[in-house]
């Protein structure tokens, strides 16, 4: 068996998901993918920003698998906001991961650690989007069956004409349970034990990190923040979007952002659009 680590790079301008029905269109497309392509999923993560795969296929396969997903997601991207290319140039790294020693289960425990490291959760189990909450469980996972859907109802929730297995789950939030596809005996099998698998997780240089920060509080999502800012432009400053705001303006703007989310600059940029270098001298201003 071979296995891959597929990641992204971190957009600093953009986002992939702009609000949780992004996040349900991204969760739905990776088991779309996984039934298409033939790919044994083990974990992912869908991030704001940037995503994370550990697959069970070919590299061929993980390529493709990556590429469609890219391809996909920006098409839908494209028609809801009109925002184009969005993902094509974003780079692409697939490293191979050992099967032989411990490797599997760091880069496991790294890829659903992503939401803990970046301050949105406690704990990956909070964390819905990925296979944070897939392994181990108490209790099953429920949820409708999709061949109970009609083709029109399933075409119009995975907004794909991809037939899937009848026996895949969805949940109650409107995308298919990762615990429904995930080979989640496969994983657990890896780890033997919760406690096993929770000593990955806490060691795992994603938990240094933000064992590491100064401020171990859960931060606020950019999909909160993100409907914050036209309001804030309208209740500061009578206008209605970033683009008619003064450069005295936009400083303040984003220093109200600051306090009021615990925004830090890198999640700003990505907010506004606005470049890195920019926020920070506009954070400098005021």
């Amino acid at each position: 068996m071979e296995f891959w680590f597929v990641t992204t790079d971190h957009l600093t301008k953009k986002i992939w998901f702009r609000d949780e029905e992004d996040f349900k269109m991204g969760m739905n497309l990776v088991a779309v993918l996984a039934v298409a392509l033939d790919v044994d999923v083990l974990s992912f993560i869908l991030m704001s920003n940037h995503v994370h795969f550990v697959l069970c296929c070919s590299k061929a396969k993980a390529h493709q698998f990556i590429k469609e997903f890219k391809k996909r997601h920006s098409q839908y991207m494209n028609k809801k906001y009109g925002v184009k290319e969005l993902l094509r140039r974003v780079h692409v790294q697939i490293d191979p991961v050992s099967g032989a020693d411990e490797s599997l289960e760091w880069v496991i425990a790294y890829t659903n650690m992503n939401s803990v490291a970046a301050g949105i959760c406690l704990a990956p189990t909070g964390y819905p989007w990925g296979t944070g909450d897939t392994f181990f469980k108490a209790k099953p996972a429920k949820g409708r069956r999709i061949g109970t859907y009609s083709d029109r109802a399933r075409v119009a929730l995975l907004h794909s004409t991809q037939p899937m297995p009848p026996h895949l789950l969805v949940g109650d939030d409107g995308y298919i349970l990762p615990d429904s596809y995930v080979d989640v005996e496969k994983v657990q099998n890896l780890y033997h034990t919760p406690k096993r698998m929770n000593y990955f997780l806490v060691n795992s240089s994603k938990a240094k990190r933000r064992l590491d920060a100064k401020d171990n509080a859960p931060n606020f999502r950019d999909q909160v923040i993100l409907p914050a800012i036209g309001d804030l432009c309208q209740s500061l400053f009578q206008k209605s979007s970033l683009e008619a705001l003064t450069q005295d303006e936009l400083a303040e703007l984003l220093k109200q952002l600051r306090y009021r989310f615990s925004s830090h600059a890198n999640q700003l940029a990505r907010v506004t659009g606005i470049p890195y270098q920019k926020v920070v001298d506009l954070l400098d201003k005021v």
